[in-house]
């Protein structure tokens, strides 16, 4: 039986081929959507974690979220400054929706204000790091250029250093400003901060503020995008139907064109069972290949996005599976084909 089954790949090899590449292409994009989810987390971490702070102090109207319209007066920081329990700390203005004007085009962007010389102003990966105000050090994927300028609402600023990895919301680069330049742009000049972030978890706060860890912060972030995730989670499992169908539609014609060798098996003894475990090892093989070949194009495949691409490691570890589930589902399509195959039919002409 095993020896029909896998003739009979090697000599429909093309149809099976085809149904690999078309299947493999769909299980790429399903790696990628995982990818897409594991971005939105990532770029929160990497951009929260670049700051160097252990601690968040946050308007209570913030609700946990960097991204929220929280703002406090920058005064406030003194009194956290010297709260028991701190070490270090510094304000710091984030700014959601910016819109920057870069090499002639605008952009959607972040600002961040940042005090000099403290926790949030960036290490650079190319130019040097932020020395007075008028200067701005951008995220690689802002297209920004050491040396060029750009416009920050009415504001004209000189980029001095690049950073990498500093993206929010699906891809939106970050640009860090001082302090005092970013109140100019987003806030009229007016003395607000968004947060006060520390070294050393404050014992006792100012009415309205809370604090919280860098993972409660990345947490109720990232609870903001719940509805992309939602839909992609989603789309995820829409790209793995299409797969089935796939794998199901090449079973469905194989079982059509062996209806005489399912009836000289029967003939010969052979149960309605082993028939159609030859068709889900067939199935199975499919989709294994197919997997490895949609492992294989992911590394291809992300560029096509704008947005950080950070597949788990556990999206690797469960796709096998998920393809062997697949293949056992698609083969039930063409099992009924191969079970009512008349053993009679081996002897017709």
């Amino acid at each position: 039986m095993w020896g029909v089954t896998f003739a009979d790949l090697r000599f429909r090899y093309r149809q099976f081929l085809i149904a690999v590449i078309g299947a493999g292409v769909v299980l790429a994009m399903a790696l990628l959507l995982s990818g897409l989810v594991g971005g939105f987390g990532a770029e929160i971490d990497r951009t929260v974690q670049g700051v160097g702070a252990q601690w968040w102090v946050l308007s209570d109207n913030a609700h946990g979220r960097i991204t929220g319209a929280g703002l406090y007066p920058s005064a406030e920081a003194a009194a956290i400054r010297q709260a028991p329990g701190v070490t270090r700390a510094a304000p710091l203005a984030v700014m959601a929706g910016q819109v920057a004007r870069i090499n002639g085009a605008s952009k959607t962007v972040y600002v961040f204000g940042v005090q000099l010389g403290n926790m949030g102003d960036p290490s650079v990966t190319s130019g040097r790091p932020l020395s007075g105000n008028g200067q701005v050090v951008a995220d690689v994927t802002s297209g920004a250029a050491v040396g060029s300028r750009i416009q920050v609402g009415s504001q004209h600023f000189v980029v001095v250093g690049q950073v990498a990895n500093r993206t929010m919301q699906g891809g939106l680069p970050v640009l860090y400003l001082t302090l005092h330049d970013a109140q100019v742009v987003a806030l009229g000049g007016r003395p607000l901060v968004s947060a006060v972030v520390t070294r050393g978890k404050p014992s006792s706060l100012p009415a309205g503020l809370s604090v919280l860890s860098n993972q409660g912060v990345q947490q109720s972030t990232l609870e903001q995008m719940s509805g992309a995730i939602s839909s992609i989670n989603n789309s995820r499992i829409i790209m793995w139907v299409v797969a089935a169908i796939i794998v199901a539609a090449l079973l469905y014609v194989s079982a059509l064109q062996r209806v005489r060798d399912f009836a000289v098996l029967k003939a010969l003894g052979s149960s309605s069972l082993a028939l159609y475990g030859s068709l889900a090892a067939q199935a199975v093989v499919v989709t294994l290949l197919a997997a490895g070949l949609g492992m294989v194009l992911t590394n291809f495949m992300g560029g096509v996005f704008r947005q950080p691409v950070v597949i788990p490691a556990t999206a690797y570890a469960t796709l096998p599976a998920i393809a062997v589930a697949i293949g056992l589902i698609s083969s039930l399509v063409g099992a009924r084909r191969a079970m009512s195959a008349d053993p009679a039919a081996a002897f017709g002409g």
